[in-house]
């Protein structure tokens, strides 16, 4: 049986090599957790010393770890959260089961109250997205500013079929290269280095040798936009995020991929339009659905450039 060593803080050069960013040495990261009630704790990565300008969350069945590439090439003092459920973040089953992106939202915000209660953009990839409306509802002062990756309440089982799909796979792995070979399958355009940092950030290896994701556990139920059932057998349907979106006043961005693996069609630009006339839209060719991944420097010239803003 083969050990795979895994050092967390240890690939970052690998990230900045490979989108061919500045390497100036570690990045200053560190974990720290905030409890949520209920004996429940959410991790989160705070990039830099300084106070929090971002918060990224990702999506469903990744971790903080997906932003990586963003942050660095970002530059700026940002946290990025583990939702409920994944990551580092609590491991009882109640993290996940049956939770709406409102309930998600709930525990985030005690996350950004403690850690980055001035943070000027909010970015949400797919179900961080979700997440990310639902605090526009729930803990409106926090969101001043929103950008939302590939995802509007438009998502539904169709459209994000193929990352269910994915997501629903084998419960466990026999060997790391078992995991690294359906990763790739699924995942074509992707590099085989990039992908292998991802699963070491987001799979564990057991006392037998054998892997699961970190997320496997919630699979019941556990990720929101990619599900066609929730708990109950009710069709999920995040339609209601609608209104959520158009009452509120902060700025709005959609990062909007454009390959075939994006879940954002043109009718939900056309009614986010209609809801929104102020949104900006920015389509990022050549990007699926995780545009974190496929076109990370562009995505964060983006965000920072949105933050930025008066």
């Amino acid at each position: 049986m083969e050990r795979v060593a895994y050092d967390e803080f240890g690939m970052f050069h690998e990230n900045a090599a490979e989108f061919g960013l500045a390497d100036n040495g570690p990045p200053v990261v560190r974990r720290a957790a905030t409890p949520v009630g209920g004996g429940r704790v959410l991790s989160c990565l705070v990039w830099g010393e300084e106070v929090p300008e971002l918060v990224l969350l990702h999506g469903g069945g990744q971790n903080a770890h997906t932003w990586d590439t963003v942050a660095l090439a970002l530059g700026r003092p940002l946290i990025a959260v583990d939702l409920p459920g994944h990551g580092h973040s609590d491991a009882g089953i109640q993290a996940a089961e049956g939770r709406t992106p409102e309930d998600f939202a709930d525990d985030v915000s005690k996350v950004i109250e403690q850690l980055a209660p001035s943070a000027s953009t909010i970015v949400g990839m797919s179900l961080g997205g979700l997440t990310t409306i639902a605090l526009m509802d729930r803990a409106p002062s926090l969101v001043r500013r929103a950008v939302l990756v590939d995802v509007t309440p438009g998502v539904n089982a169709h459209k994000s079929s193929a990352i269910a799909n994915f997501v629903r796979g084998p419960a466990t792995f026999p060997s790391f290269d078992a995991l690294l070979e359906r990763t790739i399958e699924h995942n074509p355009g992707r590099s085989v280095s990039s992908l292998r940092r991802g699963i070491l950030h987001n799979a564990m290896q057991l006392e037998d040798g054998s892997w699961i994701w970190r997320y496997r556990r919630f699979d019941s139920v556990g990720f929101p936009a990619m599900t066609e059932q929730d708990s109950s057998g009710a069709a999920t349907n995040f339609s209601r995020l609608w209104d959520t979106l158009q009452q509120s006043p902060a700025p709005l961005l959609l990062a909007k991929g454009t390959t075939k693996q994006s879940v954002v069609d043109d009718d939900d630009v056309a009614e986010l339009k209609r809801r929104r006339p102020d949104c900006e839209v920015v389509e990022f060719p050549g990007a699926g659905h995780s545009i974190q991944g496929d076109s990370p420097v562009e995505l964060a010239r983006t965000i920072g450039e949105f933050a930025a803003r008066d």
